[in-house]
Formats: structure tokens, sequence, C-alpha cells
């Protein structure tokens, strides 16, 4: 994906969602995400390439590659009206979603492997799931396999961020560079749940 499509940020949504729906490689290395801005992608990790770019749970694959166990941790959860306008689902602000945030925490070193936040339309989910998040019950990828819905991941924006963020006991307390995702879960053909993890840069480059 060349510089030549930059004047044109929804191109490479559209760019992503069919590029990495059926690729996890690009010749050129780099990508323009959404907010118009490159990330070059082949100079990450090869894990966090990994993370980018995969349609399973990021939960299993951080057990996997750091060989310990991973807690999904919530860090709270608020109905609340949107700021502004989503395009990843399709909503207006003012809608309401369930906004939950929670951080995904190796059991044994206690290292933070990923920040999540999403943002989740109840009415589109089945009764028994939207009391199941309402509960406060985490993990969403398992408590969809759990009610068997059929659904299906888009990758809609990736990239990096600076934060000099540090706030204990909250969803901020890290600080640094990131690498950002942002993926939309689709249910019945709608987007219902949208999707953004950070991972810190730091911590994967310092990992063999």
């Amino acid at each position: 994906m060349g510089t030549n499509q930059r004047s044109n940020p929804q191109l490479h949504v559209s760019f992503m969602i069919t590029f990495f729906n059926r690729h996890g490689y690009i010749d050129s290395g780099t990508i323009t995400n959404a907010d118009d801005e490159t990330l070059d992608v082949a100079a990450l990790p090869p894990i966090l390439r990994v993370l980018l770019v995969t349609d399973g749970t990021v939960t299993k694959t951080l057990e996997s590659y750091f060989w310990e166990p991973v807690d999904v941790i919530s860090q709270g959860q608020q109905q609340a009206a949107l700021k502004e306008d989503c395009e990843f689902l399709g909503i207006d602000a003012g809608a309401s979603v369930l906004d939950r945030q929670v951080r995904l925490v190796g059991r044994q070193s206690a290292d933070v492997y990923a920040y999540a936040n999403s943002y989740i339309i109840l009415q589109l989910l089945p009764e028994n799931l939207q009391a199941d998040l309402l509960a406060g019950k985490i993990g969403i990828g398992e408590l969809l396999r759990e009610t068997e819905l059929e659904t299906y991941r888009e990758l809609v924006n990736m990239g990096r961020q600076t934060s000099s963020a540090r706030q204990q006991n909250s969803a901020v307390d890290y600080s640094g560079e990131l690498i950002f995702r942002t993926y939309r879960i689709v249910i019945n053909k709608k987007p219902a749940i949208l999707v953004t993890e950070k991972f810190p840069y730091r911590l994967y480059a310092s990992k063999p």
C-alpha cells in the first residue's frame, strides 16, 4: 500500500478489511492507517506482527508465546453515550454502548501484555450474552464461543501511540510507546463490538 493513497483514510480501512482477512504479509512492509499515519509493520518484533493480524484469541497467543497463564482483569465497565460518531460501528454520537476496559496480565510475571477497550452495542446481542456482559463476565471471545454465535472479525485500524500517562489502578497505567490494533466483531452481518488492543512496545522488544 503506497503513500499515494494517504489522502483517503477510508480507503485504508477498506484495504485492511479485505487484505488482512486473507493475508498476514504485505509486500511493502508498511501500511497507512485510518488516522492517515504510516506504520512499518515489517520492523516490529515478530510476535507483535502476529498479534496485529490474528483473528484468533489474543490471550491464548500470549500464553503460548510467553509460556505462562494470562488473566483477563477487568478495569471497569459502564453504559455510556458516545461522544462522537463511530464509523467503524456505523453509529452516531449519542448512541448508547457498553464501554469495557480490561488488562491482560501474566499471572507469574505480573507483566501487562495488553490493554483493551471495547464498545458493545448490546441490543445486537442475544439476551443471555447481554446479561453476562452486564454482570461483568470478562473475556468477550470466550463468551462468544460459549454462546456458539456465528461471528467474524474485521481488522479496521492499526498503528502506534505514545503515552506519558501513569495512573495506577486504572486502565491507563502505562507509559511509553504502544502498538495498537482495532477490530470489529460482526454478528448477523452487523458490526456489534469494536475492540482496541494496545501492546506496550518495550515489553515485546525486550523479549526473545
